[in-house]
């Protein structure tokens, strides 16, 4: 029985080695609130940086109209991702629904795309914290690193390895915390912003037009779609819910009710940011800013004050730091536990966490930090825009497999049902695409659309000869394999054993 394997959809399956899932369990630690500050708290560090390019792309108004297109697009993705969830509860998310519509080559494309969002994200994230940290220690204390800023980067990554590889409960709790606090940091800016005298709105279209534009869009509407990967920054990663699906005590439950929570927190969160920091600072004065809310702190409070303030908006980027860090770790850790990636990638250890996926994320991470760095470009820029293409492949990938999945899966266990059905994820399909397009179009955006195929090229030659040949049945193959038979609650089915060597005999895919 050992060596018996089975052929499916051009990839190999085999039994997994004795022990081999003991080696890679999670443990469930999270109820609703935990799922909400871990999707908050994963995104909202986009309120404190990266939003603002969006305003060098096409101004305020330009931005506006791209952050609702986007938002249209988010609701959409998150109620066919809530379905998806539901049906499969399991850690692999993006993978998992494409593999069971797609087969093995559509889960691991979408998958490396999901990875590759993820693991760049994060590398913003640190660029972004560190931009922060070291101006509130240069006013603070006197410490400038600025000529070494990869000492931030280095520390930052230690430090957030470490905390997210403590134990799933501290992640969530430290989540809930500082999601928390970020939005407190937010409303406060607002309340001083107004107490200060400090709005005005007609800062917001300061921006000098391009001849034949108007001051709402100074660089036409072309610019809205160059604005909506930026727009995206509000919102990206609250889609990774279902990464967690292992680590939920209901996840059929609350996975696709903390989506939509936290995407109308979000909501809220962007319209403060939104509308009032370039009304504090003027659009033109922080459109290519690192640190946008800060310059706004500065604009009405002395700078120590501002930089204490600002130490608590570094909270928010730090959250963050923390919530997409979990989330790449989850994210290889599933694919590599299925042998898409190397299987030591999916080991957890004693405190059931995936700590080696974990610091391998962070391995990729600054070594792109450091070659951006070396090549002396608009880091910022090309890191988030490879984060956006990752993305936004990912979700145009996931609605694809919606479409699918009613169609293929109709007797499949739903226990939530997508009210916006077909219908949605093909509107949220279609605003994917056109911001794929529009990060294909724009030049400024092409480093990083040359860094995304050379990664894709190689990871797609490993796994066509090397590892579609090294699967073995985790609950997302499970699924997959078995027509929506098995793997639809692990906890309850097991792993490995009869159920393995039924499919492995069996004729079900």
């Amino acid at each position: 029985m050992a060596d018996e394997r089975r052929t499916a959809s051009g990839a190999t399956y085999s039994h997994a080695q004795e022990g081999y899932f003991e080696k890679r369990q999670l443990t469930r630690a999270a109820g609703f609130w935990g799922l909400w500050g871990i999707g908050v708290g994963a995104v909202i560090s986009g309120d404190f940086s990266g939003w603002n390019f969006g305003l060098d792309m096409a101004g305020w108004g330009g931005l506006v109209i791209a952050t609702v297109v986007i938002v249209i697009m988010y609701f959409g993705m998150l109620f066919s991702i809530g379905e998806m969830s539901a049906a499969m509860p399991h850690t692999g998310g993006a993978y998992s629904f494409s593999r069971a519509a797609m087969g093995p080559w559509g889960g691991f494309v979408t998958g490396l795309a999901e990875t590759i969002e993820y693991v760049f994200t994060t590398g913003v994230i640190v660029l972004f914290s560190a931009s922060y940290a070291n101006s509130i220690t240069d006013e603070l204390i006197g410490l400038d690193l600025s000529d070494n800023m990869w000492i931030w980067w280095i520390v930052l990554y230690a430090v957030f390895v470490g905390l997210n590889t403590l134990g799933a409960a501290i992640s969530f709790t430290f989540a809930i915390v500082v999601s928390v606090i970020s939005i407190g940091v937010l409303v406060l800016f607002a309340i001083l912003a107004f107490a200060n005298g400090a709005i005005d709105f007609d800062n917001l279209n300061n921006i000098a037009p391009d001849p034949g534009n108007s001051d709402f869009l100074p660089f036409g509407w072309e610019g809205v779609l160059y604005a909506l990967p930026f727009a995206m920054w509000f919102f990206l990663g609250i889609e990774e819910l279902p990464l967690a699906a292992e680590e939920a005590h209901e996840p059929q439950k609350d996975i696709p009710r903390a989506g939509i929570g936290g995407l109308l927190t979000l909501i809220a969160t962007a319209a403060i940011v939104l509308f009032l920091n370039p009304a504090v600072t003027g659009s033109e004065e922080i459109r290519g800013s690192d640190e946008p809310l800060l310059d706004g702190f500065r604009a009405f409070l002395s700078a120590d004050l501002a930089a204490l303030l600002s130490a608590f908006a570094l909270i928010g980027l730090l959250a963050s730091l923390q919530g997409i860090m979990f989330a790449y770790g989850r994210n290889m850790y599933s694919l590599s536990r299925a042998g898409y990636y190397p299987k030591f990638l999916s080991l957890t250890g004693a405190r059931q966490t995936p700590w080696v996926a974990l610091v391998a994320g962070a391995l990729i991470g600054l070594v792109a930090l450091f070659v951006v760095d070396i090549v002396g470009s608009a880091a910022g820029d090309i890191v988030l825009n490879i984060a956006v293409w990752g993305a936004v492949l990912a979700y145009f990938l996931q609605m694809v497999a919606f479409v699918m999945l009613r169609r293929k899966f109709p007797n499949a266990v739903r226990p939530y049902v997508s009210p916006v059905g077909v219908a949605g994820a093909v509107v949220a399909g279609v605003i994917a695409a056109i911001t794929f397009i529009g990060v294909l179009l724009n030049e400024a955006y092409r480093p990083a659309v040359v860094a995304i195929v050379v990664i894709y090229a190689v990871m797609l030659l490993l796994f066509a000869f090397w590892g579609r040949h090294r699967l073995v049945l985790s609950p997302e193959e499970e699924y997959a394999v078995s027509g929506g038979l098995h793997g639809y609650d692990p906890e309850k089915e097991g792993l490995g054993g009869t159920i393995e060597d039924e499919i492995l005999k069996g004729n079900t895919e």
